[in-house]
């Protein structure tokens, strides 16, 4: 429900701010006042058109906002999408603003926060429907039509069982897709992946097996150097010469010589305990040399095949991934691939069968679904006329047109037909009417604009209250061409109407204006040379003037009559069954 609203710089309006209740909210006044400039500055706050031409004149800019109290069923959708977007601050209420610049350029805020217009319109489309003389119609919105029926027909728990098979049908369909797409070129595919597994699996790779490859190929390459310096260290070491002594032979006396030392002078005992390890760490190295020196080879053929062996890698590497483990993993997919390719046929076959009995399952779920709706599309139908007929009219008629789309892999509407099907059935809904006799049943986005289309919105809201989930419903100039004995029956739908929703409403008819719960006087106020629009609040006399006023000239007559109005009004509401 929208509780407060703030307009600067917008047209004629200089700054204007206004705290609205629920029910019924009223607005008067002259006409070129700023009746529907205040409605066009709500309807930019909810995403629409934003045009520097709203700016008032010497000013900057024009801004608009709105605050916005959440309770009904809207709240929860709301809510979650400003979770989504971040933008959650209070789960009770949400500020929206929009601002125009004399530049051209515009903003969009939601909590405070810049957002797109798109997020702005797609909250805004949950808070207020706004119908008379914009575009901005959400009943002539054929696509919002099966929605609005589904709600008034009350089938959520058969919608919802059958967009659970829809789902897993959908889910079949898509695996037969990938199967059928990966079968259509099997051959070529069969024979690259049987290529690219086997040549993969016969190379038996291991992951780190190319840097031990490189290790030996080193060793191998280098054999006599290797052998060479190996030895060399070794004699210096351990075998010596007879010109010159191994370093472990005088290695051996210096630990002699040490060992009696520490044995007279004990504090030379670590000394000594240095020494011998030293020795020892020769002795191991010596040993150590020995036995790498048998390792080494000279081996020509081996060098061959580790070099082949590395080639091999390299150029697997090359096809298949920068790794040993990337190859490995390349080579599995192609095996499982290929595995796929080889199922296919059983596979393909087994979800054929499958896809079929969920259709069957599905048609039978559709047909439920619209066995209900067209049930429901007859009450809606006379719910409307019978609104229609109080509305004074009489000869209007309206009906919910079913239809269905051939298709050859839809749904099996009967033995020798298929029909399309989406995730809400196979029925194409529209909303028809006939305002006048001879005219015959038309879409609703196609009747005439005016006083009928906004008696038909009425009617169409009355009768669809509980499936309407929006809470606040604008409706700019509903009264006209509409005279005020059908205006006082307007007033009462829209009073009753109001018992569920928030309604605002500006009229010219005082019969209407008697049933507001507030009313608000819209009027044009000229200081020092400019014009801008004032609005209050009527209650009491002052209300029963303006009624009187849009009568005439106020006068004992016409304040007589407004007083009738407003009894009648009271009356009327009273006696209402809301």
């Amino acid at each position: 429900m929208l509780t407060e609203l703030r307009i600067e710089n917008f047209a004629i309006i200089d700054r204007l701010g206004l705290d609205f209740g629920p029910g019924l909210v009223i607005f008067t006044g002259e006409t070129g006042a700023g009746k529907s400039i205040i409605m066009d500055a709500l309807e930019m706050l909810l995403g629409g058109r934003a045009e520097t031409t709203v700016i008032r004149n010497e000013a900057e800019r024009a801004t608009v906002e709105g605050l916005f109290k959440l309770a009904g069923p809207e709240k929860a959708a709301v809510v979650e999408i400003l979770k989504r977007e971040d933008l959650l601050d209070d789960e009770n209420f949400v500020t929206l603003a929009r601002e125009v610049r004399r530049e051209g350029r515009h903003t969009a805020r939601i909590n405070g926060r810049t957002v797109n217009v798109t997020l702005l319109r797609e909250i805004g489309a949950f808070l207020v429907d706004i119908h008379g003389q914009t575009e901005h119609l959400s009943l002539l919105d054929v696509r919002a039509h099966l929605g609005l029926l589904d709600r008034f027909a009350t089938v959520d728990s058969l919608l919802a069982d059958y967009r659970q098979t829809y789902t897993g049908l959908q889910a079949v369909r898509r695996e037969l897709n990938d199967l059928r797409a990966a079968q259509a070129d099997s051959d070529r595919r069969l024979e690259m992946y049987t290529f690219q597994a086997e040549e993969i699996e016969a190379a038996k790779l291991k992951p780190g097996e190319d840097e031990e490859l490189r290790q030996e190929r080193d060793r191998l390459a280098n054999a006599e150097s290797l052998a060479s310096f190996a030895q060399e260290a070794l004699n210096l070491i351990d075998e010596g010469s007879p010109e010159t002594p191994a370093i472990t032979d005088q290695a051996g006396q210096a630990v002699a010589a040490l060992s009696s030392l520490a044995r007279i002078d004990s504090t030379q005992d670590e000394l000594s305990a240095r020494a011998e390890g030293m020795l020892e760490t020769l002795s191991d190295i010596a040993r150590e040399l020995r036995d790498y020196l048998e390792t080494i080879e000279y081996n020509p053929r081996r060098l061959e095949q580790v070099e082949e062996r590395l080639d091999l890698i390299h150029r697997l590497e090359r096809k298949y991934g920068g790794t040993i483990e990337t190859v490995i993993a390349f080579g599995q997919k192609a095996r499982a691939d290929l595995e796929t390719i080889t199922n296919a046929a059983e596979k393909i076959g087994e979800l054929e069968s499958k896809e079929n009995t969920l259709l069957t399952e599905l048609a039978k779920k559709a047909a439920k679904l619209s066995e209900q709706r067209k049930k429901a599309a007859v009450v809606l139908a006379k719910g409307i006329e019978t609104e229609l007929d109080d509305l004074k009219m009489a000869s209007a008629q309206f009906s919910v047109d079913f239809q269905v789309k051939p298709d050859l892999t839809g749904l099996p509407l009967d033995a020798s037909q298929r029909v399309a099907f989406d995730h809400t059935g196979w029925d194409r809904v529209e909303f028809l009417v006939a305002p006048n006799p001879g005219e015959g049943l038309k879409p609703l986005a196609k009747v005439a604009s005016g006083g009928e289309t906004s008696r038909l919105m009425l009617a169409l809201k009355n009768v669809l209250a509980r499936a309407d989930e929006v809470p606040s419903l604008v409706f700019d100039e509903i009264d006209q061409g509409i005279g005020g004995r059908v205006g006082q029956v307007v007033g009462q739908k829209l009073w009753n109407l109001g018992r569920s929703h928030q309604v605002l409403c500006i009229t010219h008819l005082p019969q209407l204006a008697a049933f507001g719960d507030q009313h608000f006087q819209v009027q044009k106020v000229v200081e020092n040379g400019r014009t801008t629009t004032d609005v209050r609040r009527l209650d009491g006399d002052q209300r029963l003037l303006e009624l009187a006023q849009m009568l005439g000239e106020v006068s004992e007559g016409t304040l007589r009559s407004a007083h009738d109005i407003l009894q009648s009004a009271q009356s009327m509401m009273k006696a209402s069954p809301a």
